[in-house]
């Protein structure tokens, strides 16, 4: 029901921030290391899992005020039973960061999909057996523990008893930034949820987190995929700023490329897509993700320029952003508020569109990539799967066919004129998707 995604809803900040504080830039700091030994990966190991006790802690003894808070009861139970992720997650961080050093992600994806996989079918068997929101409470936890067997099991990294203080201090310098602002970023992507759980109805909330949850599969799975590859494949030439700029301006096309059409077209297809899978009670949730795709365009072009301060080195820069982001978060969401969720919805994507001036600014500082010559970049793949988009949103306006229908023939006719379009025209992200099915990687010392 939409009341249980609710819910969910009001946990995942807390959630979140006490995941935040576990992680503490640690990983990002190993797969940083130009020559990692084996007591940085047990430092780091040690260090992330003392930080998840301590993090489930402050959310145990945290719950019953959270469920103050929302005036909802069952949250303290759920808090303290879903927090224990945390901890089963401290346990595998090293285990991933070794494996994207090795740029291994065949060996993660051996992890995290039989495990998604197995998860999910039990919490739809638990759903089906009447479980609810325990259904998705056991799904996390779940997920966490095999993902976690599974890395242990393919990833020969075992930890021994050694640990230095130098160690833990070099990665401390260099990901205490980090967790400042993934734990600001944290607090402000979550705060619009924080909002409508406490001014709205639940079942509000739930409808705004699961819309959310499906724009996610989409956006934030696929930005976060490809910047996993490239954040340690890109941070070995590091000091070639030359290269660099070769490496992301073919990862920013190839990006845009893939996620343009994938956020126009769902929000294009999104009512067909809920009649045809879903229930009717969730139909409110359709405006949402239509607008929330609008603002998700505008993500990874976000990503992937704090990625290049990561490669940097430069997360005085990357905490920078996150404040003056969150200042203009709040200014904006205290004047959306009023006018509802759609209100809040489309103060996001101004907001997105505002902040991204910032984050192009240091691009340009760091490797001579200005926000110009990206806008000229991914211009070509915006105007065209825009348009795409809007000659499905007028065919389905037009025509009477069954949802069922009208979904799978409109999503192929999209798919086919915006790849037909982009051959036609010749665009140079097409060329440069197309050359990497062929041959993969495609940056650094080519072309």
């Amino acid at each position: 029901m939409p009341a249980d995604f609710g819910l969910i809803a009001m946990m995942a900040v807390f959630l979140a921030v006490a995941q935040s504080l576990m992680n503490s830039g640690f990983k990002q700091a190993l797969i940083r290391f130009k020559d990692a030994r084996q007591v940085d990966f047990n430092t780091a190991f040690y260090a992330n899992l003392s930080l998840g006790v301590f993090s489930y802690l402050l959310l145990f003894l945290a719950a019953p005020l959270i469920a103050d808070f929302y005036d909802e009861t069952r949250l303290t139970l759920l808090i303290r039973v879903a927090g224990l992720n945390i901890i089963v997650h401290a346990f595998e961080i090293v285990q991933s960061a070794v494996l994207s050093r090795e740029l291994n992600f065949k060996a993660q994806l051996q992890a995290t999909l039989p495990a998604g996989i197995i998860s999910g079918l039990v919490a739809v068997a638990m759903a089906y057996s009447g479980m609810g929101v325990w259904a998705l409470i056991f799904q996390i936890l779940l997920s966490s523990f095999l993902v976690t067997v599974f890395l242990w099991k393919i990833q020969g990294w075992r930890p021994s008893l050694s640990f230095s203080k130098k160690s833990l201090k070099s990665m401390y310098s260099f990901g205490y930034k980090l967790f400042i602002s993934g734990l600001l970023n944290t607090i402000f992507f979550n705060l619009y949820i924080i909002v409508i759980a406490k001014l709205f109805a639940v079942s509000i909330a739930g409808h705004y987190f699961f819309a959310k949850k499906i724009k996610d599969i989409v956006n934030s799975q696929l930005v976060s995929s490809i910047q996993t590859v490239t954040y340690p494949a890109l941070s070995s030439i590091q000091d070639d700023d030359i290269r660099l700029k070769i490496g992301y301006r073919k990862v920013i096309q190839v990006t845009t490329f893939v996620l343009f059409p994938s956020m126009f077209f769902l929000a294009a297809l999104a009512r067909p897509l809920f009649m045809v899978l879903l229930p009717e009670k969730w139909l409110p949730a359709v405006p949402y993700l239509q607008l929330m795709c609008l603002a998700g365009v505008m993500f990874p072009l976000h990503t992937i320029n704090l990625n290049i301060l990561q490669v940097k080195g430069r997360s005085d820069f990357f905490l920078y952003l996150e404040i003056i982001k969150k200042i203009l978060t709040v200014i904006i969401l205290y004047i959306s508020y009023r006018y509802g969720v759609t209100g809040i919805l489309i103060g996001q994507i101004i907001g997105s569109v505002l902040a991204y001036i910032p984050n192009s600014y240091f691009s340009a500082k760091l490797i001579n990539y200005s926000t110009w010559e990206q806008v000229a970049d991914v211009l070509p793949s915006l105007v065209l799967s825009a348009v795409v988009a809007l000659l499905i949103v007028a065919a389905d306006t037009l025509t009477y066919w069954p949802d069922f229908v009208g979904l799978i023939v409109f999503g192929f006719v999209a798919g086919f004129l915006y790849l037909a379009g982009a051959h036609i025209l010749k665009l140079q992200p097409y060329l440069l998707a197309r050359e990497m099915i062929v041959e993969f990687p495609w940056f650094g010392n080519r072309k």
